[in-house]
């Protein structure tokens, strides 16, 4: 009888350490997990940019000209400059100076390039002039850049007036060309001293 006494006791106390040893274990366990739980609460929320590489620009300090060449590549999509398209192409030049606009046209179809004062951020219209106002063309005239352009190999240069500071965009004139992806962005700016361009994603 003291025999079952001492061996339920034994048993009680192991039970007990067990319990115990449970009990700190999940203790311990709630109180890591509580800790990692309030430190990402508290961090703040991780976000990944991708930086723009600047790709600098050929310009003139004496005449206030800064030197661009636009090409519309053969790259299976008829509608590109320099290979992109919707606004990925973003010149920065600086404010007072005038731009040099050389455009070769390597697609089999014919295109233009125009420099657009904008009055919406994104083409709008399959005429141009109806969401802007033309500034200079090249490869076409003011008057005939619905339909007229350069053909494949062909190349032409203008040059702008003074730009103010705003933006503006490049655009093929050609009906429907712009609204199909043809189009690029030029912002003119007094914080700029070097031209430069960007590629955005």
């Amino acid at each position: 009888m003291i025999m079952m006494k001492a061996v339920s006791s034994t048993f009680t106390a192991i039970v007990a350490i067990i319990v115990a040893i449970v009990a700190v274990g999940v203790g311990v366990y709630s109180y890591v997990e509580y800790q990692n739980l309030t430190q990402q609460l508290s961090a703040p929320p991780t976000t990944t940019t991708t930086s723009m590489q600047k790709n600098l620009l050929p310009y003139d300090n004496a005449s206030k000209t800064v030197f661009v060449t636009i090409e519309s590549l053969n790259t299976g999509n008829p509608f590109n400059f320099n290979g992109t398209s919707n606004g990925a192409l973003i010149i920065y030049i600086p404010a007072g100076y005038k731009l040099s606009l050389t455009y070769i046209n390597l697609e089999s179809l014919t295109h233009n390039l125009i420099l657009l004062q904008n009055s919406s951020p994104t083409p709008n219209n399959a005429d141009i002039a109806k969401f802007g106002t033309i500034i200079t063309a090249v490869g076409t005239s003011a008057s005939s850049y619905q339909t007229n352009g350069i053909s494949s190999g062909q190349k032409d240069t203008a040059v702008s007036p003074t730009l103010n500071q705003g933006t503006y965009m490049l655009v093929c004139g050609i009906l429907g060309h712009a609204e199909s992806g043809m189009w690029a962005v030029v912002v003119v700016s007094s914080s700029v001293s070097q031209p430069y361009y960007v590629i955005s994603s």
